[in-house]
Parts: C-alpha cells; sequence; structure tokens
C-alpha cells in the first residue's frame, strides 16, 4: 500500500513536470509570435519526426493510400505532413492572434472565406435549426470551431481530453469561449451532444480517426472501422449535415471551407443508414485528403483491425 501510494506521488509529480514544461513552451511561442512560431515547429517536426515509430506508421499508411505514387511524391507527402503537424502544435497558443477574420480588412487577414462558405455559416445561424457539422485532421483543425463561434453559431464542439489532467486544464482554458460548449469524449458525450442538439446547438466533431468499434468503410480503397457517431445523431434528429475544412496557404494564411448540406443515404422507411452515412461522410474527408495530401495527419494506425 505505501508503495502503491509512493508510485501514485511519483506520477503526480510527473504531471506536474510536464504541465509546467508546456506551460513554458507556451509563453516562448506567445514570446515569439504567431509566424516565428509556426516557423519554429514546422523545422523541429521535420527534423525530429521520422526519429519516432510514428513516422513508419505514417510512411505506410501513405504507401497504402497511394500506391501509384512514386516513392520521392510519398516522402515529400510525409515530409509535409510532420510540418502542419508542427505547425499547428505550435500555432496552438495563438489561436486568438491567428483568427483575424472581421478584424482585418478584406484581403489582407490570415484566415480567408470563400463567398460560398459565408453564406451557409450565416444560414445555419437564422435557420432556428440544429445541425451537425464533421471536420478532419487538415490544415491547422482548430480553426473550423473558431468560425463557428466567430459567425454567432451556438456551438458544442466535441473533443479529446489529454491524459494529462493539468495539460488538459490548460487547453481547455485556451478553447473555451473560442468554441461555444466544449465537451470531451467519453460515457458522458452522448447523452452532452443530444441534448446540445435537443436546444438547437450546432454539434462539432472530427470523424477521421480509426474508431475500433465502428461499421467498416472504404477508404482509400481499403476497409477501416469508422466512427457513426454523427450518422446515429443525424438519424436520431433528422438534421442538416455540413462538412467543413481548414486549408492552409502560403504566408501562415488558412482558408476555411464549409459545405452545403450533404445528403445522406436512407432506408426504405426514409431513416438515415448509419452505416451508409457513416461510409458517405469517410468518402468526403477522403476527397479532402486527395486534394492536399501533406495537410492530413498521417500518423495513426487509420487501417488496424
Amino acid at each position: 500500500m505505501r508503495l502503491l501510494r509512493m508510485k501514485l506521488r511519483l506520477l503526480r509529480l510527473a504531471e506536474e513536470a510536464l504541465a509546467l514544461l508546456v506551460r513554458g513552451g507556451f509563453a516562448l511561442l506567445r514570446a515569439l509570435g504567431p509566424d516565428r512560431s509556426a516557423a519554429l515547429g514546422g523545422l523541429v517536426a521535420r527534423g525530429l519526426g521520422p526519429l519516432f515509430p510514428a513516422h513508419r506508421i505514417a510512411r505506410e499508411n501513405i504507401a497504402r493510400a497511394f500506391p501509384e505514387k512514386p516513392p520521392a511524391e510519398r516522402a515529400a507527402i510525409l515530409r509535409q505532413a510532420w510540418d502542419n503537424l508542427g505547425r499547428t502544435a505550435c500555432e496552438y497558443p495563438h489561436l486568438d492572434t491567428i483568427w483575424d477574420w472581421g478584424r482585418a480588412p478584406p484581403g489582407q487577414g490570415r484566415v480567408e472565406f470563400s463567398a460560398g462558405s459565408a453564406a451557409v455559416f450565416d444560414r445555419l445561424r437564422d435557420d432556428g435549426k440544429p445541425a451537425l457539422i464533421f471536420a478532419a485532421h487538415l490544415g491547422n483543425w482548430e480553426l473550423p470551431a473558431l468560425a463557428a463561434r466567430a459567425h454567432g453559431l451556438e456551438a458544442a464542439v466535441l473533443y479529446r481530453t489529454p491524459n494529462n489532467r493539468r495539460i488538459a486544464r490548460d487547453i481547455l482554458a485556451l478553447r473555451r469561449g473560442a468554441m461555444g460548449e466544449m465537451i470531451p469524449a467519453g460515457i458522458e458525450a452522448p447523452l452532452r451532444l443530444v441534448r446540445a442538439l435537443e436546444r438547437g446547438a450546432h454539434v462539432g466533431m472530427l470523424v477521421d480517426q480509426r474508431f475500433g468499434r465502428g461499421p467498416r468503410v472504404m477508404f482509400f480503397g481499403h476497409p477501416a472501422t469508422a466512427n457513426p457517431l454523427l450518422a446515429e445523431l443525424a438519424a436520431r434528429f433528422d438534421c442538416p449535415v455540413h462538412g467543413t475544412r481548414c486549408i492552409r496557404l502560403p504566408g501562415n494564411r488558412f482558408r476555411l471551407e464549409l459545405t452545403e448540406e450533404i445528403p445522406l443515404p436512407r432506408d426504405a422507411a426514409g431513416r438515415v443508414d448509419v452505416a451508409a452515412a457513416t461510409a458517405a461522410i469517410t468518402a468526403v474527408v477522403e476527397g479532402w485528403i486527395r486534394e492536399h495530401p501533406g495537410q492530413w495527419l498521417w500518423m495513426h494506425r487509420r487501417w488496424r483491425s
């Protein structure tokens, strides 16, 4: 018992030390500013990424997804993916600065929207109905949640909590207010998402990672399990479903896009077919990745059975 208490105490000390290190890193990045932070993050990730096991996973994933591409092109995609991951991580302390849509003169800010995407946001804000919005780990994937809030949408965002409780608290403090209601993934998440939709909120979630208990869908020509939660909510509420993505542009700029409503497959009774709808959503994400393969997070085992 005494040994267990000692181990728990050491774990808590390690958590606190890591949290202090992360806070110090965030403070340094804030001092550097968003442009130098992004450049530093890309440089470090490109240099250190190949030393980690995730590099081999990403290389295998890219080869599986693009067997027709020559090795040099696949290597370039992997290098770009590490660069994007490093930049995204180091942009985190600057989300409030990066998000200048509506503040900067037209054409001079870091964030741009097409007229069509802005119009869809406006309709979602004004129609008085709930909606589901899916995203993927593309570009800086934190920015779409800021877009919803900036356009006046009542938003609820599903997110994965870091294992370190102190880091999780600091990150939540950065997100809260700018992204609407934050709902941590877990056993209570589905109920909280249902309640958000019942009051007319717009629920957003990332849908591009593996989910072992989900239906098997085709992803880049190979079967993979996918999370059916968004399709299940669409079937229950019969509400509109839209996709949103962030595209990283040269000069530390971003383009945010929001699709029109995506029609989901339905069964003979007219209800949303959850498995088919999950496959349709996955196909949209695959199309996005094919357009900008170097901006996706290839470092997880997407095809693991």
